[in-house]
């Protein structure tokens, strides 16, 4: 896995998963609530720490819950941390590869409006997509242009 500003600090309280499939990511679209952080906007599975979980076992558990796509760690293959947009302490930011069969089997959770695949060059220009999330997602592609 690559990993890019990976301080190590026990004191991290979410993580978002890029799920791709080929040219195109799984999102989101977030609850239209004023309560919560980037409403109506197009988000990453992903979220909050359970326990004491490790960063890796919170985002597939996210990803399990909101898609009912159950991944091993050794799929993720990028990681990169920085300070959380919605709470105290660090976040985690991965990259992982779907397979056709696990978005045909997609199951939708309760979080959310409803999703879709969305191809990377429109979410990255997307007015209606979660910024700093598109600029974690901008850093991985750079690095990978780099190979």
């Amino acid at each position: 896995m690559t990993v890019l500003q990976n301080p190590s600090s026990p004191l991290f309280t979410g993580c978002k998963l890029a799920l791709l499939f080929h040219d195109q990511l799984v999102v989101y679209r977030r609850d239209n609530i004023s309560s919560i952080p980037f409403p109506n906007l197009w988000d990453f599975p992903g979220g909050g720490r359970e326990g004491n979980e490790s960063p890796e076992q919170c985002v597939l558990r996210e990803l399990d819950e909101e898609f009912s796509i159950a991944l091993t760690q050794d799929r993720l293959i990028y990681k990169q941390g920085g300070a959380n947009q919605t709470a105290d302490g660090m976040s985690y930011f991965y990259v992982a590869e779907a397979n056709k069969q696990e978005i045909e089997s997609i199951q939708f959770g309760d979080e959310g409006q409803y999703w879709r695949l969305m191809p990377i060059a429109e979410y990255l220009q997307c007015e209606e997509a979660i910024l700093p999330l598109q600029q974690r997602l901008r850093v991985y592609l750079e690095t990978i242009s780099d190979i």
